[in-house]
C-alpha cells in the first residue's frame, strides 16, 4: 500500500522529493492530485511511499 507523505505544487518539486526519498533508500512514486492522469508541469502532485517505509521518511524529514 502506498501512502502520501508530501504534496508538491508542481512536477519539478514532486520529482525533487521523489529523488530525495529514493536517495535515502525509500522507493517513491508521484501522482497528480485529484482524478487527473495527465502529468503536467504546473499541476499539483502527491508524493507516495510504501506504508512500510513511512517511519523512515518521517525520521528523514525530522532531520531536515
Amino acid at each position: 500500500m502506498w501512502v502520501q507523505v508530501k504534496s508538491a505544487a508542481n512536477l519539478m518539486m514532486a520529482e525533487m522529493w521523489k529523488e530525495f526519498f529514493e536517495g535515502e533508500g525509500v522507493p517513491a512514486r508521484i501522482l497528480p492530485e485529484g482524478d487527473k492522469l495527465e502529468m503536467r508541469e504546473s499541476s499539483a502532485y502527491r508524493v507516495l511511499v510504501s506504508q512500510e517505509k513511512v517511519h523512515v521518511v518521517e525520521e528523514v524529514l525530522r532531520k531536515l
